[in-house]
């Protein structure tokens, strides 16, 4: 068995992808609309999986599924799928570009280890430092949490 990919279901596709392309740099690699089933499939991978899952569509890289329903749902606010993962190379730079973009950090990197930010649609997405965790430093240090996440 193996890992293929995360589906989550947005209201609004174009907000979604300001979220994931946008902030998160994450980069579409294939899309499907289905005008039977009214629903847009998009699929995006971190950009240094976007060569694996070209060169080997039968074994791809890890990717999401944004699901969009083109007719109106409520899904609530449910957390039942847990959340997203991404390591990035610096913890406090990246949540530094989220904030600056608008984005709250809903938990934030107070350990130099560990964050977690919501998408526009409240799913939510934990970002760990790659490699060791980096020195505690403000504002993160004493920085509340924000929400929920």
């Amino acid at each position: 068995m193996r890992f293929l990919h995360t589906m989550l279901r947005v209201r609004d596709l174009d907000t979604a992808l300001q979220f994931f392309s946008g902030a998160l740099g994450l980069q579409e690699v294939r899309r499907i609309d289905n005008d039977k089933g009214r629903f847009t499939l998009l699929f995006l991978c971190a950009p240094e999986d976007v060569e694996l899952v070209r060169q080997s569509p039968g074994r791809p890289a890890p990717t999401i599924e944004l699901t969009h329903n083109w007719d109106a749902e409520s899904y609530g606010e449910d957390r039942f799928f847990g959340h997203l993962a991404y390591e990035v190379d610096d913890i406090y730079a990246t949540c530094e570009r989220l904030m600056k973009m608008g984005i709250t950090i809903n938990r934030p990197p107070r350990d130099g280890q560990m964050a977690f930010v919501r998408s526009p649609d409240l799913h939510s997405v934990e970002l760990l430092q790659k490699g060791d965790a980096l020195p505690p430093q403000e504002p993160w240090a004493s920085m509340p949490n924000t929400g929920h996440w």
